[in-house]
């Protein structure tokens, strides 16, 4: 258990594969009812967004193999982890996240503004000695 109170595990998984608060807040939304499907419309009225950025999350989390294609003409979505160890992580994450709100959030911006940081890192003009 770290010192934020995430078991490492749970810790792991943030750090490696939630990219941000709403891509966190999509999946245990659709995590909530999962056999109702979701399009980027339902999503945005639920995490306040617009269309376009929660398609991005829906396609994110499919390609995660957190969803599974409801219909592919609407296009919609269900929640429907790939593996029963992915659905047991989400699980307990969610979990972890009604108890631990403020400190999986941190973790979660901590790992994005990283990132965020790297990705500048990359493009800064370095001095030739």
């Amino acid at each position: 258990m770290s010192r934020d109170g995430l078991p490492d595990e749970i810790r792991r998984f943030i750090l490696t594969s939630i990219v941000s608060v709403p891509y966190l807040e999509a999946m245990l939304l659709m995590r909530n009812e999962p056999d109702e499907p979701w399009d980027a419309v339902r999503l945005a009225r639920r995490l306040y967004m617009d269309d376009a950025r929660t398609g991005e999350l829906l396609a994110l989390l499919l390609q995660a193999g957190v969803l599974s294609v409801a219909d592919a003409a609407v296009p919609s979505y269900c929640y429907a982890p790939a593996t029963v160890e992915l659905r047991s992580v989400i699980d307990r994450l969610a979990e972890h996240y009604r108890s631990h709100l403020v400190e999986v959030t941190n973790l979660i911006h901590m790992t994005t503004n990283r990132r965020a940081q790297q990705f500048a890192d990359a493009f800064r003009l370095r001095k030739e000695p």
